[in-house]
């Protein structure tokens, strides 16, 4: 493929989440520091939120693979669990076989197993991927487990990956009680403009390109625009107009390579439709904003004058 023509070990901009590739800029770096002191210090419930696509589970792999010796991280693989159905995954997780049992045998089960853990000097932290998606039920089954503690410490650190979705739930009345509980919030934001080119920079060398720019500033801008910032849209853009300079057996990636890209990529379409519904929305608001405008001063022409 392209990785022998550019000199590259391994394809740069692949969408796995590869700890490899992690790029610190854009206060990512700074965020992973923050996560790793409220996991260590027992912050309560920890969340992180972004859009689809921004980086998160790459965030949640770096939390992983930069923990302590002393800390176990455990998943929860599948959020559309139910309130039952997720303490025995957690169970699971924990090495546990909660088979048959009933819902409070399985939380005495877990308590027992976290001071267990605690007493041998180890901290668990659950970590929750796509928690928008979860059960209301469940996420408050979920909060019930930071009740498990001792009189200093919390038994189980939770730190919640998910996408906008997830504020919404949390602000919920019959959530408040989770709300209240979460210490830390944050944001996983796009990349700027002026970030794109160093994180394409960043993804090559780390891929083991030695040479000079391989992208031209026009491809760059273009991949900015059609991307908007979000990670896994520049990383498929890049990839796609990457293949597209090998079989033009170029040197370097022009904007007509990423047109190329542009034009085999589903988000742009979808992204066409979205723009196109909104349009439309405001345009057929705007329409009946007028027509009740026209309709109130036909009223009030056809209203007799008062005596």
């Amino acid at each position: 493929m392209y990785t022998t023509h550019f000199g590259l070990h391994q394809a740069p901009f692949s969408i796995t989440p590869n700890p490899a590739f992690f790029y610190s800029g854009n206060s990512r770096g700074e965020m992973l520091d923050a996560l790793l002191y409220a996991v260590e210090h027992g912050e309560g419930i920890v969340k992180v939120t972004g859009e689809v696509g921004s980086g998160k589970t790459m965030l949640c792999r770096m939390l992983e693979s930069e923990l302590p010796e002393h800390i176990d991280a455990i998943y929860l693989v599948n959020p559309s669990l139910g309130p039952q159905e997720v303490l025995y995954a957690i169970a699971a997780e924990l090495g546990l076989d909660p088979g048959g049992r009933r819902n409070d045998e399985v939380l005495r089960q877990l308590n027992g197993e976290l001071i267990k853990r605690h007493g041998e000097g180890r901290q668990v932290v659950l970590l929750v991927e796509e928690a928008q998606a979860m059960p209301l039920d469940t996420l408050e089954e979920v909060r019930l487990l930071t009740n498990l503690e001792t009189a200093q410490h919390k038994l189980l650190q939770i730190v919640l990956f998910g996408q906008p979705e997830l504020d919404d739930h949390l602000r919920l009345p019959r959530m408040r009680q989770l709300s209240e509980r979460i210490t830390h919030s944050f944001f996983v934001p796009p990349l700027p403009p002026d970030q794109v080119a160093d994180y394409l920079d960043f993804r090559l060398r780390a891929a083991g390109y030695r040479g000079a720019p391989l992208f031209s500033r026009e491809a760059i801008k273009l991949i900015n625009k059609v991307s908007q910032g979000i990670v896994r849209r520049v990383n498929i853009l890049a990839d796609k107009a990457l293949m597209s300079a090998y079989a033009d057996d170029s040197n370097l990636v022009r904007e007509i390579h990423v047109r190329h890209a542009v034009r085999d990529c589903n988000f742009r379409r979808s992204q066409r439709i979205s723009e196109g519904k909104r349009s439309i929305w405001v345009g057929a608001a705007a329409s009946l904003a007028a027509i009740a405008a026209a309709g109130t001063a036909l009223l009030s022409w056809l209203a007799p004058a008062s005596p």
